[in-house]
């Protein structure tokens, strides 16, 4: 138990927040769907926002989530972006990485299309042991214990060798 061989990646969760429905959210649904190869799924507002003409049930982004083998591969294309060196700050206190990509054209793989223009994602990767179906499952759903949970170190030291990829502080 505990050892590095223990985490390994849930999913990887690709999104874009426009904050408006339009073509720009269109054009942001186009752009996922290229990167990744699987089809995008719009998001909706949960919370009214008078300010920003926001009301629930209004889509305002669009995800795509991958797992398995797309999940890694879509993840060595983003520490690829980023020159496999990341911050520390990336991780939250749960081993999970948040991952901004300014440009799509950093992207590799991704040419620019004019008919997109310029537009930035974000990678999510969730991190788990073995055993988190516990927490998750319908039937009789459990607590998981401290030494079943990802920590920071853990997901550095997976990230980190899985994806040769420099962790800074």
């Amino acid at each position: 138990m505990g050892k590095i061989t223990d985490v390994k990646i849930d999913k990887v969760v690709l999104n874009i927040g426009v904050g408006q429905p339009g073509e720009r959210l269109d054009n942001a649904k186009k752009l996922l769907e290229i990167i990744t190869g699987k089809k995008a799924i719009y998001t909706k507002a949960k919370e009214r926002n008078p300010t920003f003409k926001i009301r629930p049930g209004l889509e305002i982004g669009v995800k795509v989530t991958l797992r398995g083998k797309d999940a890694e591969e879509i993840l060595r294309r983003a520490f690829g972006a980023l020159k496999n060196t990341i911050r520390k700050s990336m991780f939250d206190k749960t081993g999970n990485l948040s991952i901004g990509i300014k440009e799509y054209i950093d992207f590799p793989g991704v040419k620019y299309m004019p008919e997109i223009g310029v537009m930035g994602f974000d990678v999510v990767v969730r991190l788990i042991k073995p055993g988190y179906r516990v927490a998750r499952r319908k039937r009789k759903p459990g607590k998981i214990g401290k030494k079943q949970r990802v920590t920071i170190e853990e997901a550095i030291d997976f990230i980190s060798k899985k994806f040769d990829v420099k962790v800074i502080s």
